[in-house]
């Protein structure tokens, strides 16, 4: 027996994304909380590149923020620069993009969690497990201290067993150069769990004074930045520019020779690594016939000369990385501060998680992050977010929380992780939701803040205005539907709009369907009664100009929600179920699927194998039901 720790509710292990939006889920949602760590002074720190969001990941983070979580308020505190990607394209794409002051958004997240009444932080390796009657209870630091709890939440990113990789250097670490956890990636498979070998990558960092930017083209922030969360009114955060540039046939040369002593094809690494954020090397061998690729030099901080170089990642030897550098335009004299480094770590295969995040083989035990194979800060602090809501329902007996793949990215990213499994490091992309149309950046809110607000993570006071931006919107939707106007009202505006001009009257909404003409020329003609935020106009626009889409959508979504509120009874023995596939029910028996809904996306499981689960499950719950009466 190890000395005694204290006894939790939920315990959280490791500080990362996932990490700290697990802990202050559950922290607020009124459970006595745990976070322990290897070093506190890693706290939501960003070993990969310093920035939140993009196409899709900036989705995850305004839903986060929707939810109640902690993701946006950090970055709109701490950014050096917002950037809204994708303006020359429709309202779904549009993706918010920050660089952050690495530094600082590392201090203001642990301050904030430092300061959360429910919420308790310690620095300790956690080596084992405790499991009772085959439930989580507790875990077991290095030092032998036990710390028991109801229920526990695993976010250990890349450390099981990490190992950093450059050239032919090989050695057993965390991200940047922090400790590994290796005894518990152990302990997970001495538990039965199956884990998977991936990779990731990182790009070197150079020094400011040695890149000559006259060079490259200047990137800036924009002149009104949007934010990322709904809290956030205004900043007068500094911005600073990135810049671009581009490798060269030097570039491509000096890699192309080095090949022998490049990891990935030198067979030293094992792990897969991600498709969508090759390293330079496999992007110079899988593109040939490319002669040049992006680079964005990024600062990491304002307080720091170093820059990340965006779009370098590489696992090369040291001196091919600097003579790499050196074959960029502005970086002929550049002068390296950190190497590039491949990290290998042990992931969970997410196929052996509820969509709740809770194991199915042991209950009480939760993982979130890339230790359930994604990659990114965004999607680790997305599931982060839901595996803490979850464990802290569970706690207090109270329903789980799973948001459908027609409700948020989030949900999109949770089901394709349980349902599909992943054999690479899954990143989000706005391709993978089918209803990206509804789940926008302007709408979070409206899509998440009830359901963040009936868990407890939204406040009161937050709750009251989001009901009342959604009143104003609708409001002013009804009024310009029931505005009447004449030609002679609006025929001048349209045609400086480049709009045919209408023959008899029309109302404003149907003037606003128009794709040339905005919301405010509309409001010049007919000002709102009442004062509508720029936010709220540009949701008055977008739901008037979208709305034959949205409809059609919506429709879809109905028919789909009622396949998912047919659920599959837990104790299904699919290997009996007469009709099914040999594959289906192979798979069937791997995922154990809550719904009809969530069978159907399995692949293997056909349109016919879903029929005969229907007439099965027509069949179970008659029976049932005779057999409760």
């Amino acid at each position: 027996m190890g000395y005694q720790g204290g006894d939790y509710d939920v315990i959280v292990v490791g500080a990362g994304h996932a990490g700290v939006e697990s802990a202050l889920a559950a922290a607020r949602m009124g459970c006595r909380t745990l976070m322990i760590t290897i070093n506190l002074d890693m706290v939501a720190f960003m070993p990969c590149n310093p920035s939140i969001g993009g196409p899709a990941k900036g989705h995850v983070v305004r839903e986060i923020d929707a939810l109640g979580g902690e993701m946006g308020r950090n970055i709109d505190k701490t950014f050096i620069q917002m950037r809204m990607l994708n303006t020359g394209k429709g309202p779904a794409v549009h993706a918010l993009r920050a660089q952050a002051d690495k530094f600082s958004y590392q201090h203001t997240m642990k301050e904030t969690m430092e300061k959360e009444p429910n919420l308790t932080l310690r620095q300790g390796m956690v080596e084992e497990l405790i499991i009772e009657d085959g439930h989580c209870v507790g875990v077991i630091t290095k030092t032998g201290t036990e710390y028991r709890s109801k229920a526990v939440v695993l976010t250990t990113g890349t450390y099981l067993r990490g190992k950093i990789i450059m050239g032919e250097l090989m050695y057993e670490s965390g991200p940047n150069n922090q400790q590994p956890s290796v005894r518990l990636a152990e302990h997970l498979k001495e538990l039965g769990f199956d884990l998977v070998r991936f990779k990731t990558g990182t790009p070197p960092r150079v020094h400011k004074d040695t890149i000559d930017f006259s060079k490259t083209e200047i990137q800036p922030g924009d002149d009104q930045p949007k934010f990322f969360s709904y809290e956030t009114k205004s900043s007068d955060n500094e911005q600073l520019p990135c810049w671009l540039t581009y490798t060269s046939v030097e570039t491509h040369q000096i890699i192309n020779d080095n090949l022998h002593r490049a990891p990935m094809f030198s067979g030293l690494i094992e792990g897969t690594g991600p498709r969508y954020c090759p390293s330079i090397e496999d992007k110079v061998v899988r593109f040939s016939d490319k002669p040049k690729h992006q680079i964005f030099l990024e600062p990491e901080g304002k307080n720091t000369s170093e820059y990340y170089v965006q779009g370098l990642s590489t696992s090369l030897p040291e001196d091919v990385q600097l003579a790499v550098l050196r074959t960029i335009p502005g970086m002929e004299k550049v002068e390296m501060m950190r190497n590039g480094y491949a990290i290998e770590y042990d992931a969970m295969v997410p196929t052996q998680l509820w969509p709740t995040l809770e194991t199915k083989k042991v209950p009480g035990l939760f993982t979130a992050g890339q230790i359930n194979g994604t990659s990114g800060y965004e999607e680790a602090a997305g599931q982060g977010i839901m595996a803490g809501i979850n464990a802290a329902r569970k706690v207090q007996g109270k329903e789980p929380v799973v948001l459908d793949r027609s409700q948020g990215y989030i949900g999109v990213l949770i089901d394709d992780l349980v349902t599909k499994g992943t054999n690479e490091p899954y990143r989000l992309l706005t391709s993978r939701a089918e209803y990206r149309l509804l789940l926008r950046h302007d709408n979070a809110d409206l899509r998440l803040t009830p359901i963040g607000h009936e868990i407890g993570l939204i406040t009161d006071d937050r709750y009251e205005r989001f009901l009342d931006k959604k009143q104003k919107v609708e409001q002013e939707i009804e009024r310009l539907r029931l505005a009447k106007v004449r030609p002679v009202d609006v025929n001048e505006m349209l045609e400086q709009g480049g709009s045919a001009p209408i023959q008899d009257g029309s109302n404003l909404l149907t003037v606003l369907r128009r794709p040339e003409i905005s919301y405010s020329q509309v409001a010049q003609i007919s000002p709102s009664p009442v004062v509508l935020t720029e936010e709220e106009q540009e949701q008055v626009e977008i739901q008037i100009k979208y709305a034959g889409y949205i409809e059609k959508q919506l429709m879809h979504v109905e028919r789909l929600q009622k396949m998912e509120k047919k659920k599959l009874p837990e104790n299904i023995a699919y290997n009996e179920v007469q009709g099914l596939a040999i594959e289906a029910k192979q798979k069937l028996e791997k995922i154990r699927p809550m719904s009809i809904g969530q069978a159907s996306r399995i692949s293997g499981v056909t349109p016919a194998d879903i029929s005969i689960l229907l007439v099965y499950l027509e069949h179970y719950n008659r029976v049932t039901a005779a057999r409760g009466s």
